[in-house]
């Protein structure tokens, strides 16, 4: 029977289904493991189940030559040293799809966080600030033919760009490194140059993968080139976004407000961001639904069973 490690602790549903099936170790405690923990586990499992609190470099992957399945539990698997695992003969595969209506709606929810202000309200309320109602108090932006610039038009941006469209009478611009047909549903306009996207854009939320590829692609020059008075979400990762750029631009007034969902160290927050009132900030809750949760981990199971079988794996990534 194979032997698998799942480095936290997923919903009890699916914890249920794997032991069924497999020789299942899971983390009791549900805290990170430590590197040298999860190099002993290429060593003594034949299953790995990450999740994106786990870097699996290739200095883990060095660890020994047992595991030949790495089931991510995300979407993203930029914290898997992908070429690594390779070079040694492990598959890596990630759970695409099941979370895209979950980070969708948190994106969404960040949009109107920020546009209306809603986290400085109710901090004022909580601190006892609040002196009652009145026409000026804590105005904020609506969002009627507003421009939504998306940046990467994959699942997760398209699934916004419809909530923005149809829920909200938005408009759409997208910038991604192709056209996209999908595009067409909610008549969006496609840019090449995402500066040019960031300029005639009154929100621009964000939606690449991690990696080298787009680290800081929204960097001070970025951020400078969006439209003055505007807002940036991103549920995407910590690492696409300078955040001490994003500090100054908040503070100057340049940019009216944020909000977003991940950061680069997590579960350490950008000290510059903590200070500033306009920035909504919420703890990496993009899938966290009962739903997306719990189909995220049938997915990895999906992808272990095939392992097991011999199979082809369904959502293999490397």
């Amino acid at each position: 029977m194979l032997r698998v490690l799942v480095t936290r602790r997923w919903p009890e549903a699916v914890e249920a289904a794997l032991a069924e099936e497999f020789d299942v170790t899971l983390n009791a405690s549900d805290t990170p493991l430590t590197q040298t923990e999860l190099a002993r586990a290429i060593a003594g499992y034949d299953v790995l189940c990450p999740t994106v609190s786990d870097c699996v470099d290739a200095e883990v992957l060095c660890g020994g030559d047992r595991v030949k399945l790495i089931a991510n539990y995300g979407v993203g698997f930029d914290h898997i040293d992908c070429a690594a695992a390779r070079a040694a003969g492990i598959a890596v595969t990630s759970t695409p799809g099941v979370l895209t209506d979950a980070t969708a709606d948190l994106a969404i929810t960040l949009m109107l966080m920020a546009t209306r202000r809603a986290s400085e309200g109710e901090r004022e309320l909580r601190r006892g600030d609040w002196s009652g109602w009145r026409p000026t108090h804590m105005i904020g932006t609506g969002l009627q033919d507003k421009v939504m610039g998306i940046v990467g038009f994959g699942r997760i941006g398209q699934a916004v760009a419809r909530r923005a469209k149809h829920g909200f009478g938005m408009q759409i611009a997208y910038h991604s490194s192709s056209e996209k047909a999908e595009a067409e549903e909610v008549g969006a306009r496609y840019f090449d140059d995402l500066h040019a996207l960031l300029a005639n854009s009154d929100i621009v939320s964000l939606h690449v993968p991690g990696g080298a590829a787009t680290e800081h692609l929204m960097g001070a020059e970025a951020i400078a080139a969006m439209r003055p008075g505007s807002y940036l979400i991103n549920t995407a990762r910590g690492s696409v976004l300078d955040h001490t750029a994003l500090a100054d631009a908040l503070r100057s007034g340049h940019l009216a407000g944020a909000g977003l969902d991940v950061y680069p160290d997590e579960p350490d927050v950008p000290p510059a961001l903590l200070e500033v009132d306009s920035a909504v900030l919420l703890p990496h809750l993009g899938s966290a639904t009962r739903e997306a949760r719990v189909a995220m981990g049938m997915r990895a199971l999906e992808n272990i069973r095939a392992f097991a079988n011999g199979h082809n794996l369904p959502d293999r990534v490397a």
